[in-house]
């Protein structure tokens, strides 16, 4: 899978040179590092997970396919574990060549010289900018023995992020079984929550379920938010204790061999919801069904989200959270009092997946293979100038959706409860 997805990165290159560092490891504090995560293009084209990498690929050297690593080191392997080396990166990752990451600064420049168009990414790091621009310099100062210099520096984003947006079968089958996964945490999470208890408490249900279900990671710090918290859209403290009658936000999402499930689901702390909880629930569930059924060749981001906002909008005049006529709450976007953020992201690698949103300055037509959410929601805060009744329900509804050729688009968390009926029965069981 990997030898095939350089292949078409190197067509889509025609004559030049791509070159992907791998992540850096990141200091957490003093002396502790946190935990390691590959750059997902890295690993998109290697599957290679080790820090201190770089990947050259070359329509124009005798080798296509380099990977610069960390040499093999017995003391150091005791403290971190094995390290493929040259050897293994050649045998295990099917590249043409590898060499010791101490060697790039050598042997870069050979694969620079007389090629136009170099595919990289600059201003991301200090000390691999200054080792790519080293070797430009040294380049430039071959001149005279007739080696051209390269006159073109592209963001590799430009071929591998329109090859990430479209996902393969292999890639689907991934995410699916990232769903499954994410499913059981959901149902966990249904289960394990009562007025009483702390939201932090149905996390760790949640972070149980993700390595139960051999995740390495969540694809996201989980947001498990009751009562108002669940009115803040990024909440991360998770650490209020829940109270009867109130709602639980729940938006987790596990990663399963780097590919990320993103989930929403809202239910009742006390397993039945009340009928005001209900009534703005049926009008995010409704927008949200809309919004997964439009998401179909030729449709844009942009029409989901206008789809998904008119149910709300019509549904928050019909409880009375806003008053006028549809068309001026429309046109003045009073209904971004209660729902702010858009309908959809792209989903794959990163949770925020890569890809243009937009094309020429018009939005992006949707495409099959393109996975993305669907997640509509109604946030009224505790201070907000509305019937007393309806202050403090949070609600969001969201589920990871593939776009297909023909027919629906699958719905890749449709197991996942969220009629009223389903998710009623799943926290009573």
């Amino acid at each position: 899978m990997f030898r095939e997805r350089r292949a078409r990165v190197l067509e889509a290159m025609g004559e030049g040179v791509m070159i992907l560092p791998a992540a850096e490891v990141m200091i957490r504090n003093n002396d502790v590092e946190h935990a390691y995560r590959q750059d997902s293009d890295f690993f998109y084209l290697t599957g290679f997970e080790e820090p201190e990498s770089v990947l050259v690929l070359s329509t124009k050297h005798e080798h296509e396919a380099v990977l610069f690593v960390r040499p093999r080191n017995k003391e150091r392997e005791i403290w971190d574990g094995p390290r493929a080396g040259v050897e293994g990166a050649v045998e295990r990752y099917g590249v043409d060549a590898a060499y010791t990451i101490d060697e790039l600064a050598k042997r870069l420049p050979d694969y620079l010289g007389d090629v136009d168009r170099v595919h990289v990414r600059v201003g991301r790091g200090d000390a691999f900018d200054r080792q790519l621009f080293a070797a430009l310099d040294v380049v430039r100062r071959r001149a005279r023995q007739g080696i051209a210099t390269p006159t073109e520096l592209i963001d590799p984003g430009k071929i591998l992020h329109e090859m990430r947006l479209r996902k393969s079968e292999a890639e689907l089958a991934l995410m699916r079984r990232a769903a499954n996964v994410t499913r059981e945490a959901h149902l966990r999470a249904m289960h394990a929550t009562a007025a009483g208890k702390h939201e932090y408490e149905v996390e760790a249900e949640i972070r149980r379920a993700f390595r139960a279900g051999g995740c390495a990671r969540a694809a996201y710090d989980s947001i498990v938010g009751s009562g108002p918290n669940a009115c803040i859209l990024h909440y991360r403290a998770n650490d209020r204790e829940m109270g009867e009658g109130e709602l639980l936000l729940i938006d987790a999402g596990c990663e399963l061999e780097y590919y990320a499930s993103d989930v929403t689901r809202t239910f009742p702390v006390s397993g039945t919801f009340s009928a005001e909880q209900r009534a703005l629930y049926e009008v995010v569930l409704a927008a949200e069904k809309a919004g997964i059924d439009a998401a179909r060749p030729g449709k844009t981001l942009d029409d989901i989200h206008h789809i998904t906002s008119e149910i709300v909008a019509r549904g928050l005049l019909e409880h009375g959270l806003l008053t006028g006529s549809f068309d001026e709450v429309m046109e003045t976007q009073a209904f971004k009092r209660f729902f702010m953020h858009k309908t959809s992201h792209w989903l794959g690698m990163d949770v925020h997946d890569v890809g243009n949103y937009y094309l020429a300055g018009q939005p992006r037509p949707l495409e099959p293979g393109f996975v993305l959410t669907v997640e509509p929601g109604i946030y009224v805060a505790p201070d907000a100038d509305v019937d007393p009744r309806w202050r403090g329900i949070g609600i969001r509804i969201e589920d990871d959706v593939c776009v297909r050729a023909e027919g629906a688009p699958e719905n890749l968390t449709s197991a996942i409860p969220k009629e009223i009926a389903d998710v009623e029965a799943a926290c009573e069981a």
